[in-house]
């Protein structure tokens, strides 16, 4: 890209036309202030507190409207002068925010944004306590209606249009608009309505004053009370960046870390607002069950009643599930227990995903999420990746609005917030995408960088393997992968699992799946009805029909009272996903480190622990005292889980190996496609226990409010 010599604050740089003027100054170090300016969000220049000399030039300049290739040279052709500090800029920048605290009604000491505000901030560096022209009483304006998560004060707001941009732009929605003009000019949803997004939350964020704050969050606490902490988010499986704020034992607000290969800076609002379910349903204590209720026990008495059911069961007789919660250490430690044990029936797909270890490639969104955004063509196979993924979604929104990405869905019809070709929910297209001779077969031929994106609707279905194999020969096909060593545009791979467990990948990788003549959870819910299954041990394992296990004794091993605890016989409690470091691998296989913001609540304790501590009773010690042990023993086994942060490198996309995924098989063409999550908002135990998901649910996805395309 073409560049330009700039002087900025005396200081000679070489930008990008391409730039704006604002970034070419923070290249130069210069600080400048900013309301409406954000580096993801189309420029508006409203707020003009960006304001820069210009030498030479008749005013001063907003630096984000401006692109370093309008910045010609002096008539000498030495390079613009920029200026940033003097006092020509300086008393600029007061005027301008002396216009703005015209009508703020200055109740920082009220306000949820104290301590966080970027116009405190600024007005502490450009304010004019002692003088000021404007005496006349204030305007109000009133509040508007964004639903359950967003507290709206607009007599605060500056309309700097960040959050309009951000729901036209990034979520997709287009809730929020301005009415009126200069004074009068007001944010608001138009029709009194609630801001229906799954990113909605993100506005708080974005927003530089007070006029837009978390209403569940609201009066609870000041920033500098809380404790902060990285995490890694499991509501889904995208493993987005998260901070985990605390104070004393309670988990008080979840916000976004930055990773740009990931999240960017964006977070759903399950990830956002589920923690107060956290604090709700909680086990705290084991539990056994006697003359039919569930009572509190003792650690030992627990273990104890585990032990003798253990000892009266054979082998063959006993299986294991994981839920989709758990990080790996923990599942480490349950399959070593296990296979001391003998036991083969174990499984970690709760929704009956036909997929299997054997291939790595074949299980994992190989293009990865940033790599969606070369993308030119996608075919969407039983996936609804607003619900299952929502911030990938905006990821693939992004990849159109840049005029790159033609989507093609077959399956369930939904508002995906970007045009979609709806195909229909039969798998009789599927087939004949397949064999070319379906018109979107060419458009995936004719693209330089098609892909396709199978979600739990296509797989978790009894011909999810004959659809698996269906989809990586449409890969192989049209050009989405190649041969090793040769793989089209440079190792491109448009073949993609969307998982929404954040312990499916992890499990798979430790090949926690049936072994040989072992059951899956299909089977081994059928065996424990008809009695050949004895002993059913869940980590966490809630979203299958658990009340359908027969008379088999039941361990549950998990944070909250939900399901899988009401039909236990013992009941461990387990420490929810902001108690415990744990490793997690997202859907594209890469590795990441969730720290311990708060301690279990009561007798609960971190689950590789538990299941450290039962081994002893069993006769079957675990060769591993520590998390630190137990982290050097599945190193060893597992080499890729120590590379965190990063995608571990694949091998080539060999023909053969795409030959061997999925195991064929007759598909039910009489059956259509379906997405896989009725409600965005309950999907796992914390969820379910969050009054303020509850809320959204009956807002968002209740009969007065659905969300599917007519």
């Amino acid at each position: 890209m073409p560049s330009r010599k700039l002087i900025v604050d005396s200081k000679e740089i070489e930008a990008d036309d391409g730039l704006t003027l604002l970034q070419a100054c923070e290249l130069a170090g210069a600080e400048i202030p900013r309301f409406c300016y954000h580096e993801r969000l189309s420029v508006a220049g409203n707020c003009r507190m960006c304001l820069v000399e210009w030498v030479g030039a008749p005013k001063p300049q907003a630096s984000c409207a401006l692109q370093v290739r309008d910045i010609f040279p002096n008539k000498d052709g030495t390079p613009a002068k920029i200026n940033t500090k003097s006092d020509y800029v300086r008393k600029a920048r007061e005027g301008v925010m002396e216009f703005l605290l015209i009508n703020h009604p200055l109740d920082c000491p009220i306000c949820d944004q104290g301590g966080e505000c970027d116009l405190q901030d600024q007005a502490l560096l450009y304010g004019r306590a002692a003088f000021h022209r404007f005496n006349e009483n204030k305007r109000a304006v009133e509040d508007k209606h964004m639903g359950p998560l967003v507290k709206t004060i607009m007599t605060r707001c500056i309309q700097c249009t960040r959050c309009v941009r951000f729901a036209t732009e990034v979520a997709g929605v287009p809730d929020l608009g301005a009415t009126g003009r200069g004074e009068d000019m007001e944010i608001t949803t138009y029709l009194e309505k609630a801001f229906a997004s799954e990113l909605s939350g993100n506005v708080v964020d974005l927003c530089p004053v007070g006029a837009l704050t978390s209403k569940p969050y609201a009066f609870n606490a000041r920033p500098w009370e809380l404790g902060k902490t990285q995490s890694v988010d499991v509501m889904d499986a995208q493993g987005c960046n998260i901070r985990v704020d605390t104070r004393g034992p309670q988990v008080m607000r979840v916000l976004p870390r930055l990773n740009e290969a990931v999240n960017e800076e964006w977070i759903g609002d399950k990830t956002r607002h589920a923690c107060d379910g956290l604090m709700r349903q909680r086990l705290d204590r084991p539990y056994v069950r006697k003359n039919g209720r569930l009572q509190p026990v003792s650690w030992g008495e627990a273990f104890t009643a585990i032990a003798k059911r253990v000892a009266d069961t054979k082998p063959e007789r006993m299986a294991a599930i994981v839920g989709d919660l758990a990080a790996a250490e923990e599942i480490k430690a349950l399959k070593d227990l296990m296979t001391a044990l003998g036991v083969v029936n174990l499984d970690c797909r709760q929704d009956g995903a036909k997929l299997t270890p054997a291939s790595r490639q074949g299980y994992l969104f190989n293009t990865t999420i940033a790599g969606v955004e070369a993308a030119d063509a996608l075919l969407l196979i039983g996936s609804n990746p607003r619900w299952e993924a929502p911030v990938l979604n905006a990821r693939l929104r992004k990849t159109w609005l840049n005029g790159n990405l033609t989507v093609a869905n077959l399956g369930e019809p939904f508002d995906l917030t970007y045009p979609v070709e709806q195909l229909g929910s039969s798998l009789g297209v599927l087939e004949a995408v397949a064999n070319c001779s379906h018109g979107f077969a060419q458009v995936l031929k004719d693209a330089k960088r098609p892909m396709l994106i199978l979600g739990p609707g296509a797989l978790a279905r009894a011909d999810g393997a004959a659809i698996l194999k269906l989809a990586a020969r449409i890969a192989s096909d049209t050009g989405m992968i190649g041969p090793a060593g040769s793989a089209a545009e440079g190792g491109w791979n448009g073949f993609n699992v969307l998982h929404t467990a954040a312990s499916r990948v992890a499990a798979l990788d430790l090949g926690f799946v049936p072994g040989e003549s072992g059951r899956d959870v299909a089977g081994i819910v059928d065996g424990a009805q008809k009695g050949e299954i004895d002993f059913i041990y869940l980590l966490g394992a809630d979203e299958f029909d658990v009340g359908h296990l027969g008379r088999a004794f039941v361990v549950y091993q998990g944070s909250h009272g939900d399901a899988g605890a009401h039909n236990a016989d013992v009941v461990l409690p387990g420490a929810a996903y902001t108690e415990k470091d744990g490793l997690y691998i997202n859907f594209e296989g890469r590795v990441q480190l969730a720290e311990r913001a708060t301690f279990p609540p009561g007798e609960a304790r971190e689950d590789w622990a538990i299941l450290r501590a039962l081994s002893d009773v069993l006769g079957r010690r675990l060769p591993y005292d520590s998390l630190a042990a137990l982290r050097a023993a599945l190193l060893r086994q597992y080499p890729h889980m120590g590379e965190i942060g990063t995608v571990p490198r694949q091998a080539g996309a060999d023909p053969a190996v795409w030959e061997a995924i999925g195991s064929g098989g007759p598909l039910d063409v009489s059956l259509p496609l379906k997405n896989a999550i009725a409600d965005y908002y309950l999907t796992n135990p914390i969820a379910r226990a969050s009054q303020t998901m509850a809320l959204c649910s009956r807002e968002f996805v209740g009969p007065a409010h659905k969300m599917a395309a007519e």
